[in-house]
C-alpha cells in the first residue's frame, strides 16, 4: 500500500494536489499534505506523522518554490527512506528523448519537445515549455509561461520568472543561465546570465544594486 505526500500545503502545493489525485486516481493510492509549519493533524500532517503512517511505500512531491529549501527537504526525505514521484498533468506534453530526474513537477499545458536533459526536482509551472537540445540542472524553477527555446543550458537552482523568454542558442554556443541566477518576470534573455545574477527587462540586463 502506497502513500504520496505533497510536501508543502501553500499555494503551489494546492495546485499540485489535484494533478496528483488525477494521476493516481485508478491506483488506490493515499495522498496527503505534509507541512510542519501548518500541520493540523487531520488534513495536513507534519513530517513525523507522515513518517509514522503504516504504508509499505511512501513517495513525496516537494512543492516548495525556494530551491534551497527544496534541496534540504529532499535530503531529509532521502534520509527517512522515502522515494519521489514525478508529477505530470494529463495535458502536459513530453516528446522524444527527454530525460527527467526524480521529483519533477510538470503542471498543465507544459511542453517538453526533444533531446532534453533535466535534473532533479524541476518545477515547470503552467504553460511553460522547453525546446530541443536543452540541459537543465537540479532544483530549477520555471514560473508560469516560461519560454525556453532550443540550445539553452540552465544550471542548478536557477529561477526563471513568469513569462520570461530565453533566446535560442546554438549547438556550439548554447545560451547559459548560471547557477542560482534569477530571471525576472517578462525578461527577454539574449545573452548568458552569470551565476547568482538577477536580470530584468527587454533585453534582459543585470538589476542595478540598491543604494
Amino acid at each position: 500500500m502506497r502513500c504520496i505526500g505533497i510536501y508543502g500545503s501553500s499555494g503551489f502545493g494546492r495546485e499540485v494536489m489535484p494533478i496528483v489525485r488525477a494521476q493516481y486516481a485508478a491506483q488506490g493510492v493515499d495522498i496527503v499534505f505534509v507541512d510542519d509549519g501548518t500541520a493540523d493533524g487531520e488534513s495536513i500532517l507534519d513530517f513525523a506523522s507522515f513518517t509514522a503512517l503504516p504504508h509499505d511505500e511512501k513517495l513525496v512531491s516537494i512543492t516548495i518554490a525556494n530551491s534551497a529549501v527544496r534541496e534540504k527537504l529532499a535530503a531529509r526525505c532521502i534520509e527517512a527512506g522515502f522515494g519521489f514521484t514525478n508529477v505530470c498533468a494529463a495535458n502536459a506534453l513530453v516528446y522524444d528523448d527527454v530525460d527527467i530526474g526524480e521529483g519533477a513537477i510538470l503542471c498543465g499545458f507544459t511542453h517538453l519537445t526533444s533531446t532534453i536533459r533535466i535534473g532533479r526536482h524541476f518545477h515547470a509551472n503552467i504553460y511553460s515549455y522547453v525546446a530541443h537540445d536543452c540541459v537543465i540542472g537540479d532544483f530549477v524553477t520555471f514560473a508560469p509561461g516560461v519560454m525556453c527555446n532550443g540550445n539553452v543550458h540552465i544550471d542548478d537552482h536557477a529561477y526563471i520568472g513568469t513569462g520570461a523568454i530565453l533566446k535560442q542558442g546554438t549547438p556550439d554556443k548554447p545560451l547559459r543561465i548560471g547557477r542560482g541566477a534569477v530571471v525576472g518576470m517578462g525578461a527577454v534573455v539574449t545573452k548568458d546570465v552569470a551565476p547568482g545574477e538577477t536580470v530584468i527587462g527587454n533585453p534582459a540586463r543585470p538589476m542595478a544594486p540598491r543604494g
